[in-house]
């Protein structure tokens, strides 16, 4: 929740920035594109070091970073101070969230997981979206809202193992599994986020420009469209393996270059909402089924942390993206160049997200009549024998356990019922 809340406020922390320093907007999506390459730097970084440091050690120093950090430029208004603490306490956050991306891929159902944390964080998010516009004015209040997050999620991090029961925990080594499919699903997770939040970086923006709304308006709209995303959230994981990722992945994607279409030709309050509440409302569901999708190809974690890393790239170029589409082109012609550029990668995420899903990964795999495989019994490594996992939700390397069986009977040493001839002699008596 708190590695991803900067992702979440960076309208209004680009914004706020924008108003309350001597920056102009390009140089404010500057700052917020550096913010977030510093969180991307973090996953790329310790993608492969979480289980030799401990995850509980490596998460305080994320939070405690994050915390120093946004708290540093909350309270300064020299620029320089201002960018170095945005870029630490971005550091800060990838720490964080590259220690949540390992912890769910972990999970045994990695997307259920996803989908809480990004219930937890759209929630916080719409809170503060509804708070900060009556606080007063000032660049310091969205950051001070993310460095607070990061003090109140410390205690949770005692749940995590240390570094010690890290190091002797078993790990998997080798070469990353599925690297085809991986390599074509952090491609495209970067052009996705990177599209997403080149408007979400300027959204703020369009509604006070463009629509002519004032921030007390825009950040209800925002609130209410934060709202509709935890709704989403929470009926992708209602709805969980049922449809496979293929279909929610690919069309999901779709929709949303349509609804960037209209937010970013929004010119008043009713095309300004629609846009952008359908859009929060589809945004989480593709995104947790993306990070399900990451998680499910390594238990270690090891593409969910790198595909995560390769979002928060897309993410970070996003402020800067759409801020100088913007100034050159104007808000419309941007959203139909950010809708082009999603509805090329929809077909190819659709296909890695079949893949799994699409095809018996498990040998043995207990099919339903003319169906998906329902139920297999696997033990991922490390795991404990006997878990029985639903369709599509493992994808793990199954066990075949050999059952001793009778030996097929000879069917000659058998007749039919009843009296039979035979060539034996005759016993005593037998006429």
């Amino acid at each position: 929740m708190a590695g991803y809340l900067a992702a979440y406020l960076l309208p209004t922390t680009v914004g706020r920035l924008d108003a309350g320093l001597p920056l102009s907007a390009t140089e404010a999506g500057s700052i917020g594109s550096a913010l977030l390459l510093s969180s991307a730097a973090a996953g790329f970084l310790l993608a492969a070091h979480v289980h030799r440091v401990g995850p509980r050690r490596l998460a305080r120093i994320g939070l405690l970073l994050a915390a120093a950090g946004y708290g540093t430029a909350a309270v300064s208004h020299s620029i320089p101070v201002v960018v170095a603490g945005a870029v630490a306490g971005g550091f800060g956050s990838g720490t964080a969230t590259t220690v949540a991306a390992t912890g769910i891929a972990a999970q045994r159902n990695p997307h259920q997981a996803s989908t809480l944390g990004l219930l937890s964080v759209s929630a916080l998010a719409g809170a503060v979206y509804l708070t900060v516009p009556h606080l007063g004015p000032g660049h310091g209040l969205p950051l001070a809202a993310i460095a607070l997050t990061a003090l109140l999620v410390w205690p949770a991090t005692g749940r995590l193992s240390s570094p010690a029961r890290a190091a002797t925990a078993p790990r998997e080594t080798g070469r990353l599994p599925h690297r085809g499919p991986g390599l074509v699903l952090a491609g495209g997770i970067l052009c996705w986020s990177l599209a997403q939040n080149s408007l979400w970086g300027v959204s703020g923006r369009i509604g006070l420009t463009q629509a002519h709304l004032s921030e007390v308006t825009v950040g209800l709209v925002f609130a209410v469209a934060l709202g509709a995303g935890l709704l989403g959230v929470i009926g992708a994981g209602m709805l969980g393996p049922r449809l496979g990722r293929a279909l929610p992945v690919g069309a999901g994607t779709a929709l949303i270059a349509g609804c960037i279409t209209l937010s970013a030709s929004a010119t008043g309050l009713g095309t300004f909402a629609t846009g952008e509440i359908a859009w929060n409302a589809l945004y989480p569901i593709v995104l947790s089924y993306l990070i399900g999708l990451a998680a499910s190809l390594d238990r270690r974690g090891r593409w969910a942390v790198l595909v995560g890393s390769a979002s928060s790239l897309g993410t970070a170029a996003g402020p800067l993206t759409g801020s100088v589409l913007a100034a050159r082109a104007g808000f419309p012609a941007m959203g139909t160049i950010l809708a082009a550029g999603l509805l090329a990668i929809a077909l190819p995420l659709a296909a890695v997200a079949r893949q799994p899903g699409g095809r018996p990964l498990l040998p043995g795999a207990v099919r339903r009549r003319g169906g998906a495989p329902a139920a297999v019994a696997a033990v991922p490594s490390g795991g404990a024998v006997g878990a029985v996992a639903p369709a599509g939700a493992c994808e793990q390397p199954v066990v075949e356990i050999p059952f001793d069986t009778p030996a097929a009977p000879d069917r000659g040493a058998y007749g039919t019922a009843g009296p039979r001839q035979t060539t034996a002699a005759p016993g005593p008596g037998t006429p």
